[in-house]
């Protein structure tokens, strides 16, 4: 009696998942490990010598967390705030630094799983976004998702010139107190 060895091959599929918001009628996602938390719009300090992106600042359990207009910083003409509007708290690193920034959204949808190969390179061509910005164009069903880098949407030195901002109406509201 001779023993017969089936080997199947077991194929380990990567997925990531996704956080998936609009900005007008394109649907972008980001990496879900990277978002702490989605808010309504909540009170929005103006930050005076900010970047014009910069809506300004939002008191998240007494600390302050700069916000940006992410249609602002894409270049998108602005529009008024909705119901549907969320401020996306995002966790970044660059340079090895930790940075909390909120990212105001016209809408937050739905965390959704992706697998790699559903996921394809940002085309070099005909593309109306930065491509530096963009890890890859996801596809589910008919539907084209633009995957961000958010750690690429910010420069270090934006990302410097927003928490100093935040910083300095930190100190400012404390001495006020």
């Amino acid at each position: 009696m001779h023993e017969v060895k089936t080997e199947i091959a077991n194929e380990v599929t990567e997925t990531f998942q996704y956080m998936t918001f609009k900005l007008g009628d394109e649907l972008f996602a980001i990496n879900v490990a990277q978002v702490r938390e989605v808010l309504e719009v909540l009170q929005i300090t103006k930050v005076p010598t900010a970047p014009a992106y910069m809506r300004g600042l939002v008191n998240v359990r007494g600390q302050a967390i700069p916000v940006v207009d992410l249609r602002r910083r894409f270049g998108l003409p602005s529009v008024p705030d909705t119901v549907h509007t969320r401020v996306c708290v995002m966790e970044l690193t660059l340079d090895g630094e930790t940075a909390i920034i909120g990212g105001l959204a016209d809408s937050v949808h739905e965390v959704i799983e992706l697998d790699k190969d559903s996921i394809n390179p940002p085309p070099r061509i005909a593309m109306r976004w930065r491509s530096e910005f963009i890890l890859g164009m996801g596809k589910r069903g008919d539907e084209f998702i633009i995957i961000l880098d958010v750690n690429a949407v910010f420069s270090s030195d934006e990302l410097i010139a927003v928490s100093d901002a935040a910083q300095t109406v930190e100190h400012v509201g404390a001495l006020a107190a």
